[in-house]
This record gives C-alpha cells, sequence and structure tokens, in this order.
C-alpha cells in the first residue's frame, strides 16, 4: 500500500473486459512528507477520487483482486482518500490537502 497525490485523468476509448465503466486517473506516488517517489501511474479509481486528492492505493495482485469483478488487468488500484496523516514527529504532514 502507497500514498499518491491525483494529478489527472485518462480518457481510454477502449478498455479491457471488466474495465468497462471504470475510472482511471493519473497519480503521482508520494511519501508521507508529499515528495515524489516515482513517475506518474494510471490507476484504476474505487472510490470516486478527484484530480488533488491524497489517495491510498494497492498495485499488483492486489490492484486487481481490488476490483469489482475482481481480478481485471490492472497494476494500480486507488483504494481510499486520505483524511489526514500524523507521521509521529510533532509537526504533522508536509502533504497538501
Amino acid at each position: 500500500m502507497y500514498l499518491g497525490i491525483v494529478k489527472g485523468t485518462v480518457v481510454a476509448e477502449r478498455k479491457a473486459a471488466g474495465l468497462e465503466g471504470k475510472k482511471l486517473l493519473l497519480v503521482q506516488p508520494v511519501d508521507e512528507r508529499g515528495a515524489s517517489t516515482g513517475d506518474l501511474q494510471a490507476a484504476v479509481d474505487t472510490v470516486q477520487a478527484g484530480v488533488g486528492d491524497l489517495v491510498y492505493l494497492v498495485g499488483s495482485r492486489e490492484a486487481a483482486l481490488a476490483c469489482d469483478p475482481w481480478f481485471v488487468p490492472v497494476d494500480a488500484a486507488i483504494v481510499g482518500i486520505v483524511d489526514g496523516l500524523d507521521v509521529g514527529d510533532g509537526s504533522g504532514s508536509g502533504v497538501p490537502r
């Protein structure tokens, strides 16, 4: 499980079976301070996230299992919208909300 910030949407006229009607979003993986930890990636949205939302995602097999119907061909799935973070150092989080 990892954090990300939704940066945009993906428009696809054709999708694999099981992904029809599913929203695809562009997500920037971030650490607990909001710093980028990798490249932008496309993720299927299971929680109705929007641009600018801090989300948490699952990858690999867990992403495929997060969808309904389960086990569709995806590498990343948004499974939650983060309300807040406490990094435990008393300073709060640098991740934008």
